[in-house]
Formats: C-alpha cells, sequence, structure tokens
C-alpha cells in the first residue's frame, strides 16, 4: 500500500515548503504539487496545516542499563514506545562490556536485548578497559558497521577510563575512521569530593550537583579535546551542561578541530533549584552531569543557536522513585539517570522555536538532520527528500499537553518535567513508510 500526504509543509534543515509527499515500500518516491492517488488501496493523511518533518534521531539513550537499583525502569519495548509517542523514530543506544568481555561478543549480546525495540535502534560501543587485542576489536566493530565509540571519564571504579587508556582508544578509533563520543567530568576530583561530603554528613541529594561541580565537567571537555587532537579523531562531546565548558568547545570548532557537542532538554529548561526540597522531590533530579544555573540554561541556548551544539539527545535512563531511594541516605546510592525521550521534540519545538530562540529549520536540524549526519545515518535519515527512508512525522501546530508521569509511556513513576505545559505534537508518526 502506497502512503500519500496531502497539503502538508515539508520542513527540512534548510528549507520549508508546502508540498504532498507519496510514500511506497518504506521510502519517499515523490514530492511534489498535486499529488493524485492512482487506487483506492493509496492512504492518503491530510496534513493540512501541520509540519511534515523528519522523524526525531535521538542519539544518546540507555534503554534496560544494568544498575545496582536494577535495570533502568524502560526496556526497548517500553522506550521505543515513548519514543515514537513523541516523534523520536531513531534510538541511538550504547554498548557496554562487561570487563574481560570482547567488543564483538557485547554487540551479540546488546542486538538480543535490543530485539524488541519498535524504532530503529543504533548503538556507539563503549571500550572499558585496553588489552593487546583492543586496536583488531575496534577495527572489527567499524567494518561491521559500528563507527562512533563512547569513551567515560567518570566512573572510574567501573566504566570511566585513565587518560593513559583515552589516548588509546581515541588513535585506534581515528585510525579506523570513526568518531569517539565522550562523557567529560573529573572522574578522579568528583570522587574524592564525594567522599569528602560524605564524611562531613553531607549525604543528600543537595550535595550531588555540589560533588559534580561545572569546573569538573570544563576541565574534562578542555583534556578530552586535548587528547582527541593529538590522537586525530573527531570527537562528540555528550550532554554539555555548562557555560564553562562551552568556551574550550568554541576555541576547538574556530580553530578548525572537529569537535561536535551535544545537550539535553533538562540542561535547557531546568536548574540546579530543583535539588531544594525533600527526598521525594530531589532525587528524581539525580543525574551526571547535574542540572546547573540558569546562566548555563541561557548560555546553551544561544550555543544552539550559533551552531556550537549540534544536536540534542536525552540522556534517556529513567529509575523509579523505589530505585531512587536506594541512595536514600546517601546521594551517592542514588542510581543516576532521569526519562525525557518521549518528551524532547515538543520541549524543543515549544520552548525553543515557539519563544523564538531557535528557527523551525533549526529545530529540524538539532532533532534529527545533524545526528543523521554525524552517525551515518544521512541521507537515509534525516531528511524529507526523494529515495529517504520514509521515516516522517506529521506535528500538530496546535495541540497542548501537560505533561505527566500519569499520561506519559515510560514504564517509570515519576517525571522531571512533571506539570510542564508543551505546544505542539505528532498528529501522525510514520516509521519506514507504517503509520
Amino acid at each position: 500500500m502506497r502512503l500519500l500526504i496531502k497539503n502538508g509543509t515539508i520542513v527540512n534543515s534548510d528549507v520549508t515548503l508546502v508540498s504532498d509527499v507519496l510514500v511506497e515500500e518504506g521510502k519517499i518516491i515523490k514530492i511534489g504539487n498535486n499529488i493524485q492517488p492512482n487506487s483506492l488501496s493509496d492512504k492518503v493523511i491530510d496534513a493540512t496545516d501541520c509540519y511534515v518533518m523528519p522523524g526525531g534521531i535521538d542519539p544518546h539513550v540507555h534503554m534496560h542499563l544494568p544498575s545496582p537499583a536494577g535495570f533502568s525502569s524502560d526496556d526497548f519495548l517500553s522506550g521505543s514506545k515513548a519514543a515514537l509517542q513523541g516523534g523520536t523514530t531513531t534510538l541511538i543506544d550504547f554498548v557496554t562490556p562487561q570487563k574481560g568481555q570482547s567488543l564483538s561478543d557485547a554487540i551479540d549480546q546488546r542486538k538480543l536485548e535490543a530485539a524488541k525495540s519498535l524504532t530503529n535502534t543504533y548503538f556507539h560501543v563503549s571500550p572499558i578497559e585496553w588489552r593487546n587485542s583492543m586496536e583488531e576489536e575496534i577495527e572489527t566493530c567499524f567494518k561491521n558497521g559500528f563507527k562512533s565509540f563512547k569513551v567515560y571519564m567518570a566512573y572510574k571504579s567501573s566504566i570511566g577510563l585513565n587518560d593513559d587508556v583515552l589516548l588509546k582508544v581515541m588513535k585506534a578509533v581515528g585510525k579506523a575512521g570513526g568518531i569517539i563520543t565522550v562523557h567529560c567530568e573529573l572522574g578522579d576530583d568528583i570522587d574524592e569530593l564525594r567522599d569528602k561530603l560524605a564524611d562531613e554528613g553531607s549525604l543528600s541529594p543537595e550535595y550531588h550537583p555540589l560533588s559534580r561541580p561545572a569546573k569538573f565537567e570544563a576541565k574534562a571537555v578542555k583534556k578530552a579535546i586535548e587528547l582527541a587532537n593529538k590522537a586525530n579523531c573527531p570527537i562528540y562531546i555528550v550532554h554539555v551542561s555548562s557555560e564553562e565548558s562551552l568556551k574550550y568547545i568554541k576555541e576547538a570548532q574556530a580553530n578548525g578541530q572537529a569537535v561536535m557537542a551535544e545537550t539535553c532538554p533538562q540542561y535547557l529548561l531546568l536548574n540546579d533549584s530543583k535539588y531544594l526540597g525533600n527526598f521525594e522531590q530531589t532525587a528524581p533530579y539525580v543525574m551526571s552531569p547535574p542540572l546547573r544555573k540558569k546562566e548555563d540554561n541561557n548560555a546553551l541556548w544561544k550555543a544552539v543557536a550559533d551552531g556550537t551544539i549540534v544536536t540534542i539527545g536525552t540522556d534517556h535512563c529513567p529509575f523509579t522513585l523505589n530505585q531512587k531511594e536506594r541512595g536514600k541516605h546517601d546521594f551517592r546510592s542514588i542510581p543516576n539517570g532521569a526519562g525525557g525521550v518521549e518528551h524532547r521534540i515538543a520541549l524543543l519545538y515549544t520552548y525553543g522555536v515557539l519563544t523564538g530562540k531557535i528557527s523551525i529549520n533549526k529545530f529540524v536540524e538539532i532533532t534529527s538532520t545533524n545526528a543523521a549526519k554525524i552517525f551515518g545515518l544521512f541521507p537515509a535519515k534525516g531528511i524529507i527528500e526523494v529515495g529517504a527512508d520514509a521515516d516522517i512525522i506529521i506535528w500538530d501546530k496546535q495541540k497542548e499537553n501537560i505533561i505527566s508521569a500519569l499520561s506519559h509511556h515510560s514504564n517509570c513513576d515519576i517525571n522531571i518535567y512533571e506539570g510542564v505545559k508543551t505546544v505542539g505534537t505528532p498528529k501522525v508518526v510514520i516509521l519506514n513508510g507504517l503509520v
């Protein structure tokens, strides 16, 4: 069956036009005015007064993530349902091996876990150690289509890398032609500060942001950029949360280094006032990096508008309140993470486009096109054009919604955007040509 979208306003990162879109066998086969259905079997969707945009790509999610508090509350089925409800048709998750496990074995295991995902699903691969075979393993990943790799400068006791290993991984990835994505926080400094606060009896969630200050992120960003330059490896800095970090990113970009940056809706819209209150009020906001100041929110919006920040992920990793309560008496034991995959696009439309902070074309660029380009999915994804995959959102510009854990589709009983109003929602979501 063919699908014909009539009278919509197509929005790509570079152009906006009123046109019809014809879809067949999962692909866009024609764009033009007054396309007519040629059989009774064609399904026609009226997109009058709606935007027709490429399906969202969230380049940073953690479904079914293991933690001492159990797996994150969304598996690939519930998490992908939430993503589709919000207009995201492609997720990029992570492969994180156990110590001693080969990258290929870890990929095979993760593919099984993701088999029930309803969206398109891809992976970044995370080397968490160095061994003699690692360069060859990275080359094998690359040959098998896994070209982006994730490294952590925090969490040194489990998955974080020391600087010497980080440089080795960057050199191997750069040599293979891939890209490194980096969680930038100074892990050793954070561990020391967390333990100092604990020794002083400062154990409530209020101290979580104090234990991971912006300067620890910024210094890690600076170091990661320097190491990537030495390794001749493109670098993508995930979940940038602070104005201080932007300074180093801008400098590197101005010098022509391949440095890309991502932020998340929570770092644009929420601030550290969320850590003031009782445990039930504050624990949902324990994530790393933590929420920062309003000044950081404003600086990040400007960086999105001027192209310093090129993508918006969510770092979707929700835990229930019961799971968060594992750290009720010690913030260090609160599982870090929050949900957001369902709300990313509506939040950016409401508080970015409708407030004039970004254009509708920039909106498509940061929610879809740039991620597709950076991670090798373009032009099959990230654009409405003939030959592209038919991953399409038909966006109702008017419909209002109030975000709530009672109505969201994530398998979680808390929501960090509880009570937040959004304007605009997917009227129809099309994935690989299917509504």
